[in-house]
């Protein structure tokens, strides 16, 4: 009997490495079809878990109480697992090299614990190459066993696009890999299990991981060209949102938009395929330029803050500013590498202390990471600049009088709005004397 086939019987176990935005929402899948066990060394996060909470929001509450996910901390339960999946994060250094200590990590705790005939699939985003030169070597040191000969290893790049309530595991097909041809029809049989859509056999573990970084740095390369075009035309006194809503009228047109790139994905993956080409001697022309423009973004909105109170006549170290949003995006609590965090130490550097409002996200979260309090909403008031950041929905459907609420009572023309995104109403805005910039 194969492996395949003694999962669906539940005679064997998946288990899950890495309970965040990606892990948990295919550990649930997965549970609905087989036994799963759901490993994080975060003990607080697997408290949560077991008490049916789900600090993600991917799946929902009621969805963590009904699960039969046998959710864990210790890492000898992984030893009763013979089909593991890793999904734990790949960050970039200060200096935007990549940091591979998490992957390399958990391939030692899964060494430890690892058995012979089982199947070892990695999802984190990583450069052709980390799964069968780095974390292959650290998980046959850690185990004792031969890859290849005692076990096998596989790649599965991560499509989960956090807070998109449309765009799924189940609907988006998945690439999969394996080390051969064997453990190659295996992994796609499982992962058929809960992607109605299908899959994608890629021919290679190294092209799966290729294709991974290309798909997010091909996004990031457009996103730059449209935010080189944001910069260009604020100095032309064109509206940029005007500009994309008129070229969209034509049937290829790629439809992306300016704005900030953060989170874990486009805004790191791109370093990772830069810092691998680096190694063979290859200098990126475009990619490296796009992650420039994209990573400066923050620093643009800043400024355009502080033109926008002078043109108010406004006391710029005096100007209370008020940031909606912190999230790295829409109606999402993740704020992992958020480039609303550029636009604050900007702002700092004039001396202004923003207000920060963020109903989406943890405001422990929020202190741990960036050393911002989180303030209510309506808590807000007096406010000379609000600064759209972030396109939850929230904000898209706030009111005229709400926004008025949170000003404090001087004319109108004195009231700074920035819309990052472009989610608020320009016309009804500026007909009514705000001051008023989007990117």
């Amino acid at each position: 009997m194969s492996l395949y086939e003694k999962l669906v019987n539940k005679e064997e176990k998946i288990a899950v490495v890495g309970l965040g935005y990606v892990g948990m929402p295919i550990a649930v899948a997965f549970a609905k079809k087989v036994n799963v066990i759901g490993f994080d060394l975060n003990t607080q996060k697997i408290e949560q878990y077991k008490n049916g909470i789900d600090p993600t929001n991917e799946v929902g509450n009621e969805a963590i109480r009904q699960t039969t996910i046998d959710f864990t901390s210790d890492p000898d339960k992984l030893q009763e697992a013979k089909f593991l999946v890793v999904a734990v994060p790949t960050p970039v250094n200060a200096d935007k090299t990549p940091d591979l200590s998490p992957i390399e990590g958990v391939s030692r705790t899964i060494g430890k614990n690892l058995t012979k005939g089982s199947i070892v699939v990695y999802e984190s985003t990583v450069y052709p190459g980390v799964t069968e030169d780095i974390c292959v070597p650290i998980l046959e040191r850690e185990s004792g066993l031969k890859c290849g000969v005692d076990f096998k290893v596989g790649y599965s790049p991560e499509r989960i696009n956090p807070g998109d309530k449309v765009h799924r595991l189940e609907n988006i097909i998945k690439i999969v890999s394996g080390l051969d041809k064997d453990s190659l029809e295996v992994i796609a049989k499982v992962y058929e299990l809960v992607v109605e859509v299908g899959v994608h056999r890629a021919s290679s573990i190294k092209v799966a991981e290729a294709a991974k970084v290309v798909e997010n740095s091909q996004r990031d390369i457009n996103i730059a060209f449209m935010n080189e075009l944001a910069m260009v035309f604020d100095r032309m006194g064109i509206d940029t949102q005007e500009v994309v809503e008129a070229m969209n009228t034509k049937w290829n047109a790629l439809k992306f938009t300016p704005g900030l790139v953060g989170g874990h994905c486009i805004g790191v993956d791109p370093y990772y395929f830069l810092y691998e080409a680096e190694k063979l001697g290859y200098h990126s022309q475009i990619i490296l330029s796009g992650r420039k423009i994209n990573d400066g973004m923050g620093g643009f909105v800043a400024d355009a803050i502080i033109k926008e109170l002078i043109l108010a006549n406004k006391v710029v170290k005096q100007a209370k500013v008020v940031i909606l949003g912190i999230t790295f995006k829409e109606n999402c609590p993740d704020i992992r590498n958020s480039k609303v965090e550029d636009i604050l130490k900007r702002l700092k550097d004039y001396k202004i202390d923003p207000i920060i409002v963020d109903p989406y996200a943890d405001p422990a979260d929020a202190k741990t990471e960036y050393g911002v309090d989180l303030v209510p909403i309506d808590m807000v008031n007096d406010a000379d600049c609000l600064v759209f950041a972030v396109a939850h929905d929230l904000f898209k459907n706030i009111t005229m009088e709400q926004i008025d609420g949170m000003f404090g009572g001087f004319p109108n023309k004195e009231k700074v709005i920035v819309d990052v995104k472009s989610i608020l109403d320009k016309e009804k805005i500026e007909k009514g004397g705000y001051s008023y910039w989007n990117l």
